[in-house]
Order: structure tokens, then C-alpha cells, then sequence
């Protein structure tokens, strides 16, 4: 164990110097005055849309906790992170930060004196945020009222605790840069993509990561095992790609949450009712036009999925015919405002642990200022136990034109010990 010990840190200290000899200097951008970041209503009321673009409150603030004033647990395979508090108050918060201070967090992954900011702080894509919008940011954080909230340590395993390794990870999978425009593309596909490279940081939940945690550039889906939530490929037509939608349609989704055929839940309903539900109808437009434009991912080599036994099927449809169809239809077919199962993308994933957690937990699109009385899906979990919901899921995911693979109780049960937050 010492031996792995001490190879570890070898290997640790080997970065570290690598990243020392080959880091790129820092790309410093001036601020155009201290106009920019002023406490001006402009720059204020820019800073509030910037940050509720870049959904800040929802890391920053703790259940129950004042806003912005941090604390709220991040939990990932390295460990625990805690956020921080980012409201004005001088001795726990940011009020001591200048705005280089906080461009360079941004930009560069660096807290106020150098210290090196965990990448669960997004800055792999607040990077490509400009000084302009990060003044405007400082600006409206700092017309917040203090909060004085002692900030909590973060909890990681060696060597994740180690700022040596954080900088031989960044010297691998971190390379600091301003978004910038296709010049073949126009202006609002390049606002939409700064959007969602930028501040929406999609490719956060969107992206598939290795085993240090770095995620890909693509949009092509990953499982988010610390929430026990798949976000899905916005890129392939068989899992959330956009490419044959009609642009209003992604804009509805986006600002509401639900659209003709589908409807947002789980982590994704969050995002649409704490950020992307106040953006303008331009910038929803200038996402969806982005969006909509990705190549479509190659289709992933699946097995075909074994037929379930028709014991599994005859109790799944008694089941189905029970608790589902007086919503879902009798063949699947959706009734009213509730969504069709047969050809339902989201049911079909691969991975299938959204369907569990919606049979488990509910269903529920966010309430929002375009549908402010969203109709539900009620939790299962006190009603079927794990053998009856993996039976369920299994039927619905081989039914009425579905072939996707059959669901194990193990699996259901893994998934029923995940809280909700």
C-alpha cells in the first residue's frame, strides 16, 4: 500500500512539473474600463440575466440557504465539493475579489491568489465567457446583499485533494480560451453557441467523461452517476438530437418545458425553471438554431435487445393496464397532455435510468410562466416493489414498436436508494 502510496505522488509531482514547464500563459483580458463592471442598474440588470443564463444559483445556493451564499454539497466519485459563497461579504465571500479577480476564476479556473478552482466550478466552459460578460457578472454579484457564510472544506480522497494533481489534470484536459465566432455562421448561430458552450455550460451533463472526471467536447450524452440521472445525446436521433424538430418547437421545450410530444423532468426540468425559462424568445431561438444544426452523431453499434419472456410480458401488461394506461393509453398512445410511450425517446435509452427514476419518483415538468400548471406523473416507488417496476419498465420498453432492453430488479433497486438532490 506505501509503495502505491509513494508511486502516486511520484506520478502526482511528475505532472505538477509538467504543468509548470508546458501551462500556456494566462490569457489575461482587460476590462474595457471600471464603467463595465460599475454598480450601474444596466450593468446590474445584464448581470442578473447573465447569471440566470449561466443557472449560478443552482449550485451556489443550499436547500433552504440564502441565495448565492454557497454550501451546497457536490457530491462526485473523487469525493465531496462544497460550493462556495460568491455574495459580497468580505470575510467568507467574494468582497475583497477586484474584477480580474473574477475574470480570472471564470477564465482561467484560478480563485483570488492563485489557488486552482476543481473543475465541478465549470470554467472548462466559462472560459469562452468574454471580459464583458464577466464585469457584468461581478457587477450584479456584487450588488447582492452579504451573506457571512462560513465556506465548508472540501471532502476528496487522496490524491484528488492534492493542488499538484489538480494541475497535472488541468495540464491534460483544460486549455483556457474566449469563445470564438464561426465566421462562416451568423450572428445568431454564434450567439447560440456561445450560449450553450459558454455560459449554459451544457456539455457539463451532456457530454460523456472518463475515468479523472474530464468531460468530451461533444453533446453526445453521459450517465451523471452522483444524481443517478442519463442526460441524453443532443446529437443522435435516437436518444435527444434536435436536428429533424421544428425551431419553435426546441424554444417551447427550452423556455417551458414541455413541446408537442415531449416534456422535461428531473435535472433538466431545474435548468428550464431556474435559468433557461427567463431567457429572451432570441436567445431560446438562437439556441435552438445552434441545436438543431449539430451533426448527427454516428448511431451506436446496440446489440438487439432479447425479447423479454412472455410470462415478463402477460404480468408487465397487467400492470401497465393498472397504474399507466388510464393516462398513457391503452396502446401506449399518449391522452391529453400526457406523453405517448410508444416510440418515446427517453424510454428507450440504452441506459435505462431515467425510466426508473420516473416510475420510481414521478414525473414532473417544471412549473413555468408558459405552463404554470404542469401536469405530473406520480411516484410508484410506495406502490410497486423492485421486481414489479423492473417487470413494468421492461414491458414499456418492448411494446408498440419499442425494442429496447429488458430492466433487472437489481437495477430498479440501485437506483431506488439514489436521493432526488
Amino acid at each position: 500500500m506505501r509503495r502505491l502510496a509513494l508511486l502516486v505522488a511520484a506520478i502526482v509531482a511528475a505532472l505538477a512539473v509538467a504543468a509548470a514547464i508546458a501551462w500556456p500563459r494566462e490569457q489575461f483580458a482587460p476590462s474595457a474600463s471600471p464603467e463595465a463592471w460599475a454598480a450601474t442598474s444596466t450593468n446590474i440588470a445584464r448581470g442578473a440575466y447573465l447569471a440566470r443564463a449561466g443557472d449560478c444559483m443552482a449550485c451556489h445556493t443550499a436547500r433552504g440557504g440564502a441565495p448565492y451564499a454557497g454550501g451546497r454539497a457536490l457530491d462526485t466519485p473523487f469525493g465531496t465539493l462544497y460550493a462556495p459563497n460568491i455574495t459580497p461579504d468580505r470575510a467568507t465571500g467574494i468582497g475583497t475579489w477586484s474584477a480580474d479577480d473574477f475574470w480570472r476564476a471564470l477564465h482561467d479556473g484560478k480563485s483570488k491568489g492563485g489557488r486552482l478552482l476543481y473543475p465541478a466550478f465549470p470554467y472548462t466552459s466559462y472560459t469562452k465567457v468574454s471580459r464583458a460578460d464577466a464585469d457584468a457578472l461581478f457587477a450584479y454579484l456584487r450588488s447582492l446583499p452579504p451573506r457571512q457564510v462560513q465556506n465548508r472544506p472540501h471532502a476528496l480522497r487522496f490524491p484528488y485533494d492534492s493542488q499538484l494533481a489538480l494541475a497535472g489534470w488541468r495540464l491534460l484536459y483544460f486549455k483556457p480560451g474566449v469563445f470564438e465566432p464561426e465566421p462562416a455562421r451568423d450572428a445568431r448561430w454564434n450567439r447560440g453557441a456561445y450560449l450553450v458552450e459558454g455560459l449554459g455550460h451544457c456539455a457539463a451533463c451532456h457530454s460523456t467523461r472518463n475515468r479523472f472526471g474530464a468531460s468530451s467536447e461533444g453533446l453526445e450524452g453521459g450517465l451523471i452517476p452522483t444524481i443517478g440521472w442519463y442526460a441524453p445525446s443532443l446529437t443522435s436521433d435516437a436518444e435527444a438530437g434536435l436536428g429533424n424538430w421544428k425551431e419553435e418547437h426546441i424554444v417551447q421545450l427550452l423556455g417551458t418545458g414541455v413541446a408537442p410530444g415531449a416534456s422535461v423532468t428531473g435535472p433538466m426540468a431545474e435548468v428550464v425553471a431556474q435559468s433557461l425559462q427567463h431567457l429572451t424568445p432570441a436567445d431560446l431561438g438562437a439556441m435552438a438554431a445552434y441545436l438543431k444544426s449539430l451533426p448527427g452523431a454516428a448511431p451506436r453499434e446496440r446489440t438487439p435487445a432479447p425479447r423479454p419472456e412472455e410470462q415478463v410480458l402477460q404480468e408487465g401488461s397487467r400492470l401497465y393496464g393498472q397504474h399507466c394506461a388510464a393516462c398513457h393509453g391503452e396502446r401506449g398512445e399518449g391522452l391529453g397532455p400526457y406523453p405517448a410511450l410508444a416510440g418515446n425517446r427517453a424510454l428507450t435509452l440504452e441506459e435505462p435510468v431515467n425510466a426508473i427514476r420516473v416510475v420510481l419518483n414521478g414525473g414532473f415538468p417544471p412549473g413555468t410562466a408558459g405552463n404554470p400548471r404542469p401536469y405530473g406523473m406520480p411516484p410508484f416507488s410506495h406502490v410497486l416493489d423492485d421486481t414489479q417496476a423492473a417487470i413494468l419498465i421492461t414491458y414499456l420498453r418492448a411494446s408498440w414498436g419499442n425494442a429496447a432492453a429488458p430492466v433487472s430488479s437489481a437495477q430498479v433497486n440501485r437506483y431506488r436508494a439514489v436521493p432526488l438532490d
